[in-house]
């Protein structure tokens, strides 16, 4: 009777490989859901941001096509809100003297004293804000005038823009 015992168990060394493996595994997948949350979350904001330039066109066109005067002039400090069908979820509202500190992040909330919309992002590893260093971004409607051929000192309403204020970036790699 040859009792040799063929089933072994883990070493200690097997185990300790495998849990640093599944470590190291969990720490990549989990850095990933954040670059991707962010990335989500850049693209969910920029997607307002096209449909408030858009409403913003179409505020602009009749008020262009009645004349021009002070309904069209106020177009930089309405709400831009406003002028959706219906507000995003997390549009927190209207507020006077408007802080980072008062929106909760992932919101957009509009500033009573500047005429601003602003964004506050929730995910911001990758987001580098503007040199006023505020974790925010803040956008305004903007009247663009081109000057007239014969007098160089007359200027004609061309347009609007819905730009942000100062320039930001979110430094989000194309390739992960």
């Amino acid at each position: 009777m040859n009792s040799k015992k063929t089933d072994r168990g883990f070493t200690l060394i097997e185990l300790v490989i495998v849990i640093s493996l599944v470590g190291i595994l969990a720490s990549i997948f989990f850095s990933r859901v954040l670059y991707y949350q962010e990335m989500a979350e850049k693209a969910a904001m920029q997607q307002v941001v096209g449909a408030l330039q858009s409403a913003m066109v179409l505020q602009y066109g009749p008020r262009m096509a009645m004349g021009t005067g002070s309904w069209v002039d106020n177009i930089n400090t309405e709400n831009p809100m406003e002028w959706l069908s219906q507000k995003p979820g997390n549009y927190a509202g209207e507020f006077k003297a408007l802080k980072a500190a008062a929106v909760e992040p992932g919101n957009w909330a509009f500033d009573l004293a500047t005429h601003e919309l602003i964004y506050v992002p929730k995910h911001t590893e990758y987001f580098v804000p503007a040199k006023d260093g505020a974790m925010w971004i803040r956008y305004r409607a903007r009247l663009s005038y081109e000057s007239k051929a014969r007098d160089k000192n007359a200027r004609v309403l061309a347009g609007v823009i819905f730009s942000p204020v100062e320039p930001y970036q979110w430094m989000i790699r194309e390739k992960p």
